[in-house]
């Protein structure tokens, strides 16, 4: 019987070496984009003396609820909107630009760079969906949210700075989010519905 003759150069550990480099060639030329998802800023964690089932208590004029039903139908408050809609009303509710008693109440908060401001520090706007909403509405929703916030901060930073929130440094970003605080709660999806 003859011997198997082993050709030259080649051997068992460089096709493994290969497919080491090319895993390593793939690595480095593959761009990874890692910044997907909503920016959204979760609440600090409860502290450990309070109650489980004690409530955050949340005056109803400082409370603007946005419900998306399975229908992917918007009610603002009570009424229905259309989604184009919906940044202007929140927007409205945010400034409360007239003192309106039923939009959130101002009070008075020591801006650094502005001064003493009438703010809407304490309102919250309450976004719950139907466990039958479309993704594609409820991220359209989220994104009239996100636009609201970001044209007043844009205008306030205008004002004073003259440039948009996000050509201002972190000192000044801050007094603007002290102006207009990003306060969204998400309450886990319900079926009102019947998808």
């Amino acid at each position: 019987m003859g011997k198997k003759r082993k050709t030259p150069g080649i051997n068992g550990s460089s096709s493994a070496d290969i497919a080491f480099m090319l895993l390593i060639f793939f690595l480095i030329t593959t761009s990874m984009d890692t910044d997907k998802g909503l920016a959204r800023r979760l609440p600090p964690p409860v502290p450990k003396d309070q109650k489980k089932n004690e409530e955050t208590d949340i005056k109803k004029r400082n409370l603007l609820v946005v419900l998306i039903n399975s229908n992917n139908q918007i009610l603002c408050g009570d009424q229905f909107i259309d989604v184009k809609q919906l940044k202007d009303k929140v927007k409205e509710f945010i400034e409360n630009p007239y003192n309106d008693e039923h939009k959130p109440e101002k009070v008075e908060v020591d801006v650094p760079f502005y001064g003493k401001m009438m703010v809407t520090k304490n309102h919250v706007i309450s976004l719950q969906n139907d466990r039958g909403t479309e993704y594609q509405a409820y991220i359209d929703v989220q994104n009239e949210l996100a636009r609201a916030y970001n044209e007043l901060r844009d205008d306030v930073s205008m004002k004073k700075f003259g440039k948009a929130f996000a050509d201002l440094d972190e000192e000044q970003q801050k007094a603007v989010q002290m102006i207009y605080p990003q306060k969204i709660s998400e309450a886990e999806p319900k079926n009102y519905g019947g998808k």
